[in-house]
């Protein structure tokens, strides 16, 4: 009787050591559920943040490469333009030779001669009436009048006025050294009318016989005939065109043309003879044996 008490005593106390156990693991259990739920919250921060990140730095990857993609291009436009550069400085080095070589190519095709100063002085009257148009170029000087200041529609006899001009003209030119002076005759394109009162049966006679007459008138003013010429062209060294009055009046003109004297057929001619050198003399040929040379004619 007295053991059995003592078991029964024995199994109230087991039970109460055991529950208290139990609910210090339940309590232990909870904390750590708490602990793991929090580490699994800060993984996902974590997580979260390692995306970020992530994604942050695959943005700046790229923006670092589109960085070194447009450095690289514009080291290469850098290099582009230095070298457009370099080549425009070359190109405007070579303007400006050719610029200056103009200017002086310029000057010097400008630049009037004295007998150009002189003619333009001792004509200027008439330059100034615009009676009578002065030119020069390389050498070469160009005394224009229009037709209708010399002659009458169709006629080769000198008005009044023009040969007043000519006259002019012919003291100007009469002491010119190493010129050639050339009287050209010029039409327009209107062919001599069937009906007309005149000699000639085309522009051709008619520019060529006007430019006889200047050329007899400068001749008679004292002009060395030795440096005269005549020709016509008739209407086929036009200056303006035929198709307005205005162009057919500028067309009906007289050129004294004066060029160099090396220009003339006769000095080309000299000289073409002067560089050919004379054929060499044949050898003499000696008598046969026996016989007397010929006697030579007188």
């Amino acid at each position: 009787m007295r053991m059995h008490w003592c078991v029964v005593l024995l199994v109230p106390l087991a039970g109460c050591v055991s529950q208290k156990a139990f609910d210090s693991k339940s309590q232990e259990a909870l904390s750590l559920k708490q602990q793991y739920d929090e580490q699994q919250e800060q993984m996902k921060a974590l997580e979260q943040k390692l995306g970020e990140t992530r994604t942050t730095a695959e943005k700046a990857q790229k923006e670092n490469a589109e960085l070194e993609s447009s450095l690289a291009n514009s080291d290469a436009e850098r290099r582009a333009l230095r070298k457009r550069v370099d080549e425009l400085s070359d190109l405007n080095k070579e303007l400006s030779r050719n610029t200056e070589k103009l200017e002086a190519a310029k000057e010097a095709l400008e630049k009037k001669s004295s007998e150009y100063e002189s003619l333009a002085k001792s004509l200027k009257d008439e330059i100034k009436t615009g009676k009578i148009e002065l030119s020069e170029l390389k050498g070469r000087m160009v005394v224009k009048m229009k037709d209708k200041i010399l002659f009458s529609s169709g006629s080769t006899k000198l008005n009044k006025e023009g040969q007043e001009a000519l006259e002019k003209v012919a003291q100007a030119l009469k002491d010119v050294q190493g010129k050639l002076i050339r009287v050209e005759g010029h039409t327009d394109n209107v062919p001599m009318p069937a009906d007309a009162k005149t000699e000639f049966d085309s522009n051709w006679e008619l520019s060529t016989t006007r430019a006889l007459v200047v050329v007899k008138l400068l001749q008679e003013q004292g002009v060395p005939p030795t440096m005269l010429s005549a020709l016509g062209y008739g209407e086929y060294q036009p200056i303006a065109s035929n198709q307005t009055a205005d162009g057919r009046s500028l067309n009906r003109r007289i050129e004294i043309v004066l060029a160099p004297a090396e220009q003339a057929p006769s000095a080309v001619v000299a000289a073409s003879v002067k560089k050919t050198p004379a054929p060499a003399p044949a050898p003499a040929v000696k008598p046969a044996s026996g016989t007397k040379p010929a006697a030579k004619k007188k």
